[in-house]
């Protein structure tokens, strides 16, 4: 683990680590207290989540959305790779069940044929923390020589990455640091992609007057459903 890495770290490890016989490497706990972790995991993605810079970039984005799903009949195309795109999937299904169509592509299967679900009004949501994921970066290229008037919303934390600068719209997470021992599994990360993710939700559904009989209407079951058409009026 090179230095910078270290200095990252968590306050609950400390900063030295001894090699196994294999050589994989062990961090060594200072605290053992999952209470008192807890806590410092609590304030680090608190402090992470304060810091996710607000910028003009966030009413661009959902102007993207409601003029290419809203005005022009289009989807949105959410998509990421290993927890990124975890995260991409999660905000694809709930913009569906807030009135905006979405759907996650894979980055690998769109290689294989899955790029055909693209249509013309489409939009696309791409997101990378390091910016640079190869199966992404490659995904922006295939989907502009497909459509050369897709636009691209981007969640990344890393501002001048090739995916960043490939942006019509690029949201900053503000790239804290993992709380994750090693500084390196996607913890702080996609904890910011998730908030990010909701600002975009709420923000569109504003934007389209998203009501309580519409999202009935798309919920049906479940305590949300018989909750939305209580709102609606129509238990």
């Amino acid at each position: 683990m090179n230095q910078a890495n270290q200095a990252a770290l968590p306050p609950y490890f400390k900063k030295t680590y001894e090699a196994s016989s294999s050589h994989r490497i062990y961090p060594i706990p200072m605290k053992t207290d999952t209470q008192t972790l807890m806590r410092e995991i609590l304030e680090a993605e608190s402090r992470a989540i304060a810091s996710i810079p607000v910028s003009d970039a966030y009413s661009r984005a959902v102007e993207l959305i409601v003029e290419h799903v809203h005005r022009r009949g289009g989807k949105l195309i959410a998509s990421g790779m290993g927890k990124a795109g975890q995260i991409a999937m999660n905000i694809a299904t709930t913009f569906s069940s807030t009135g905006t169509p979405a759907i996650f592509l894979h980055p690998s299967e769109a290689q294989h044929g899955d790029l055909g679900v693209m249509q013309p009004a489409d939009v696309m949501l791409l997101i990378s923390n390091s910016g640079k994921t190869r199966e992404i970066v490659e995904l922006t290229a295939l989907a502009r020589r497909l459509n050369p008037e897709v636009p691209f919303i981007v969640i990344t934390g890393k501002e001048e990455s090739p995916l960043a600068l490939a942006a019509d719209a690029c949201l900053f997470t503000g790239g804290a640091p993992e709380v994750c021992p090693l500084g390196l599994t996607p913890t702080t990360s996609t904890t910011q992609m998730t908030v990010i993710g909701d600002v975009l939700v709420v923000a569109t559904m504003r934007a389209i007057g998203f009501s309580s009989a519409q999202y009935a209407l798309r919920h049906h079951g479940g305590y949300l459903g018989s909750q939305s058409r209580l709102q609606a009026g129509q238990a």
